[in-house]
Order: C-alpha cells, then structure tokens, then sequence
C-alpha cells in the first residue's frame, strides 16, 4: 500500500513539509510506502473549463506544460492521498489549487473511493477555511476523508517553526495512524472482494430551467 503526499508549498522544505513529513513518517511506522511530491516553483495553470481531458478520456489534461499531468499520473498507482498547503488570505496556495482543481476534473477517477486527507499550515487563522476547500474536493470525488484527533492543521510562519507545534505534530501522527487503519481495513481480505458501489447515472441542475 501507498500513500501520495503533496506539498503545495511553495517552499519545499518549509512547514507544509515538517508536517506531511510527520505523516510519512507514521505511515512507513505502520508499513505504508510513502512518496512526497512537491508541486515546485513554476506556475500551474488554472482549468479552463475546455472539456478537452474528458474528450481525450485518458486522464490527462490538454495543457501539459506543468507538473499537472505529472503528478496525476501517480493517482492510479497510490492507495491514499494527503494535500498539503500553506494558507493564505484563508486560502490553500493558489497553484495547488489549481493542480487539485485540473488534476482531479481530468483524472478523478483514479482517485475514486481511495481514502484522502488535507493537511493546513497556518501562522495563526484561515486554516480551517483553507482545509474545508481543499477536503470539497475530495467529497465530490467519492474519497473517503481521513481524520485525526483534532482538524489536520499546524503552526508556524518562519521556516521550521511548525517543528516547535507541539500538538499539531501529534495531529498529523494521528492522521497517519487513522490513514494506516483505513487503508487496512480496505485491503484486508474482505473488503478486497467488495466491489465499489454503483454510480447512479449524473442528474445535472443548473437552476436555470
């Protein structure tokens, strides 16, 4: 089993990445491959709505000219997923924004049904706003949302600082721990002859008609 990790930071060894690296670590504890991708520091284009990627129905988004397709790619391989972000204006970042709103539009699917988890930095508020936007992703994605013992959120505003977060640590090793639970409880050999439920045919309203 494996878990993707990604740092939507646009530092790559700043907080958002102390505190995914604490779920990593906790995962590989309880026997789960991990891998922490960093979205870098290149500009990702927002979605345009084209419908392309659905026409296409290989997963890939018509614009690959980011790290967008890249790292859609490894959704089919991964067991869960975990999305990290600084917050700012009580936002996640605006580029891994951006990659979550193009990458899961196109490649979604193989995403479905596995167990998913956002993870927030903040200096001191907007953190929870910022991680119920980036967890509306995953509840219209069918995944499983991942929990801890308090919301998956840290503190720290110069580099390192969340290091010093002492219950927020504890935070994200009880997010791995539950991730671990879940994704055992799926794989076991019950649930592994289960199929997925039956997706209802899509009734769109657009409350114009």
């Amino acid at each position: 089993m494996k878990v993707l990790l990604v740092n939507g930071s646009p530092h790559k060894q700043g907080n958002t990445f102390i505190a995914l690296s604490e779920v990593a670590k906790t995962l590989q504890s309880e026997g789960i491959e991990t891998e922490i991708v960093h979205i870098g520091l290149k500009p990702i284009r927002g979605c345009i709505a084209c419908f392309k990627c659905k026409e296409n129905m290989d997963g890939r988004c018509v614009f690959n000219d980011d790290i967008c397709n890249e790292i859609s790619a490894k959704y089919a391989e991964a067991d869960g997923f975990i999305f990290g972000s600084p917050v700012y204006y009580g936002q996640p970042n605006g580029a891994l924004l951006s990659l979550m709103q193009r990458s899961f539009f196109s490649n979604g699917a193989a995403a479905a049904y596995k167990p998913a988890a956002a993870v927030t930095i903040c200096r001191r508020g907007g953190a929870t706003a910022a991680f119920q936007t980036m967890n509306m992703i995953f509840e219209m994605s069918n995944m499983p949302l991942v929990t801890s013992q308090y919301w998956n959120i840290a503190y720290g505003r110069e580099q390192g600082e969340t290091s010093q977060d002492v219950e927020g640590l504890q935070t994200m090793r009880t997010l791995g721990h539950n991730m671990a639970w879940m994704l055992k409880k799926f794989h076991n050999q019950e649930a592994g002859t289960q199929p997925t439920p039956d997706e209802m045919p899509w009734t769109a309203t657009n409350f114009i008609r």
